[in-house]
């Protein structure tokens, strides 16, 4: 793997910052600088937080000298928004949202939301469909010649051949169809320091690791060798291979979730047939020539060093003043703390793994404990933590001891793996320790914990559950039949009804009334609708209505998405799939309606497919 600089390597941990970035000329004049190095476009309203990648983004880069503005959520019929601030010096930085911009539009029946968490006053229609290449095209209108990096989580999933749910076929890599001269996929702070720094000195910004390019095939080897990569190479189905064969896209959503886990190879996407598909095609010969999609090895995770120097960075943790209205999403984690990236679940519907990682990077104790401070001083904070966590809160400083690369999918599915190591009694420590700061009230966790995981440590368990939940927390079994389960990559019924009993009986010993929120998955590939009311006749069983219900939607890039697509496991086995809008809603009403009253079910179904 290529080595790299430490992000912060030379860098004072607390550089001299503005209150906010500037987003206008005034801003930008009042702070002295005469121009901008970086624009970032963001389809997200602009909040100084570290959970909005276009401040967390802009604050790395300013700690690397450079001067840094935003533009939320411009106009797309038009350049001029994103000209206010002038050209920028190096590039203009693509991040369309903390959310993607179809999912933010659309819900799992195709129906326009009428809301958008991440827009003053929560409206809808602040960002455009496929933001992406929106702001893409825009920037090169604005600024003809001048760099555009795509980068965020709708980049990252479409950087090669992908499955698209709301137009029922399959688009090319986005790279290509937003004529973009770089893709940052992953967490892209040690990706875009790169590119800077490459384009100050005049250098070429392709072959930089966690990021994907249009080139000729025949240049890989080169960029293999000159970015200290392998001497093979990870060869994807071409993009006309999968117009062909639908079966291509499973072959690509595995071959991808192995090049992301093991972080060791190139990989690459021919447009044309031609170039064998393999997981380790060797570069010397390479004969082949034509257009494709070139992928780096991807980044290596930050160090914990590196993540408590960037959430040290002075965020305001505020909205811009500049906005008159609140924004959802800044009220509801404007109390939470993030204390690692990545999960280990590889769950087969989850995208978090292929643009997080598999491997956790987590912040050190200090970090932590320093944030928990900052918070409980802040009047809206008012010493309550509402969550500290993060993918899976009690993987904070879980690591894989394997020497040799890991070849398995998840960590945590079949069983979990020997390998993984998590110290949830270390984990529950750092709770008691936020918990016992100055001015602090109470800390809850509830980005929810991995109930399979947590089993192993019931002594930390308890903890959780007696002083850190309050009144409740949230748990993803997902389903609860053991065919759905394995499909998905999730524990089995069994181990789900030992964590219910252990969570109510350490809940009457606390003295405390506290129930479990299931999050629940409708019309996954595989489920028919037999599974459906066997889930429903458990669920009624035990007095349950569930609220958190989600109906699959095939999202970009997950081996979920390619079974929705081809019909088949990853094994090649036919599966049952609710394709038609008739075969999700009834899905659907059977988990989401009252019991046995198909009418009220129906009812049921439409107000939740308008939310």
């Amino acid at each position: 793997m290529q080595d790299r600089t430490a992000l912060f390597a030379g860098v004072p941990p607390q550089p001299a910052q503005p209150r906010f970035l500037p987003t206008s000329a005034a801003e930008l004049s009042a702070l002295g600088w005469d121009g901008l190095d970086v624009l970032i476009i963001s389809g997200d309203a602009y909040v100084d937080h570290p959970s909005f990648a276009a401040a967390l983004l802009g604050r790395c880069l300013i700690a690397h000298g450079l001067r840094v503005g935003i533009v939320a959520q411009p106009r797309w019929d038009t350049p001029e928004d994103i000209r206010i601030m002038g050209k920028p010096r190096l590039f203009v930085g693509i991040a369309p949202g903390n959310l993607d911009s179809m999912l933010a539009h659309y819900t799992a029946f195709r129906k326009k939301r009428s809301d958008d968490a991440y827009t003053p006053g929560g409206r809808a229609g602040k960002r455009p469909n496929r933001a992406a290449i929106v702001y893409a095209n825009l920037a090169r209108r604005a600024f003809p010649g001048l760099p555009v990096i795509l980068g965020g989580i709708e980049a990252s999933l479409r950087r090669v051949t992908h499955y698209d749910f709301w137009t029922d076929a399959l688009r090319r890599s986005i790279v290509l169809d937003a004529k973009a001269d770089l893709l940052v996929y992953g967490m892209g702070e040690a990706a875009l320091v790169e590119a800077a720094r490459r384009l100050e000195a005049g250098m070429d910004i392709r072959g930089i690791h966690g990021t994907a390019f249009a080139a000729d095939i025949a240049l890989l080897p080169e960029f293999a060798r000159k970015s200290g990569g392998s001497a093979k190479a990870v060869v994807l189905p071409s993009h006309a291979a999968h117009l062909e064969n639908p079966d291509c896209l499973m072959t690509a959503a595995l071959q991808m979730e192995r090049h992301i886990h093991q972080g060791r190879l190139w990989a690459v996407q021919p447009l044309e047939e031609g170039v064998p598909v393999s997981d380790s095609a060797d570069l010397a010969p390479w004969p082949h020539t034509g257009r494709a999609v070139l992928l780096a090895p991807p980044a290596p995770a930050l160090s914990g060093v590196e993540l408590d120097m960037l959430y040290a960075l002075p965020f305001a943790r505020a909205a811009h003043p500049a906005y008159t209205e609140s924004i959802p999403a800044e009220s509801m984690i404007r109390s939470s703390i993030a204390t690692h990236r990545g999960c280990g679940g590889g769950c087969s519907f989850c995208s978090l793994a292929l643009h997080q990682g598999r491997r956790i990077a987590s912040r050190g104790k200090a970090s932590v404990l320093a944030e928990v401070d900052a918070l409980a001083a802040l009047p809206a904070v008012k010493g309550a933590i509402s969550d500290l966590g993060g993918p899976s809160a009690n993987m904070w400083n879980a690591r894989c001891v394997s020497a040799p690369p890991c070849t398995r999918a998840s960590c945590m599915y079949p069983d979990i793996c020997v390998h993984f190591k998590a110290d949830q009694a270390a984990f529950a420590a750092l709770l008691r320790a936020a918990a016992g700061r100055p001015g602090v009230r109470r800390v809850r966790v509830a980005s929810g914990v991995r109930f399979d995981l947590a089993l192993r440590d019931l002594d930390a368990l308890a903890i959780y559950v007696r002083e850190f939940t309050g009144g409740q927390v949230k748990i993803a079994p997902e389903h609860i039949c053991d065919p759905v389960l394995r499909l998905m990559r999730k524990p089995g019924r069994a181990l789900f009804g030992e964590f219910l009993r252990a969570f109510r009986r350490m809940s009457v010993e606390a003295g405390k009334k506290q129930y479990v929120v299931p999050y629940m998955i409708s019309a996954f590939p595989g489920c028919t609708d037999e599974h459906m009311r066997e889930l429903s006749a458990w669920l009624k069983a035990r007095g349950w209505s569930p609220k958190q219900v989600q109906c699959f939607i095939p999202t970009p890039g997950t081996v979920a998405t390619a079974m929705y697509y081809t019909g088949k496991n990853p094994a090649g086995e036919l599966l049952f799939v609710a394709r038609t809008d008739a075969d999700r809603l009834r899905q659907h009403a059977l988990l989401a309606g009252r019991w046995g009253n198909p009418r009220q079910s129906q009812k049921n179904v439409s107000r939740l497919t308008a939310n």
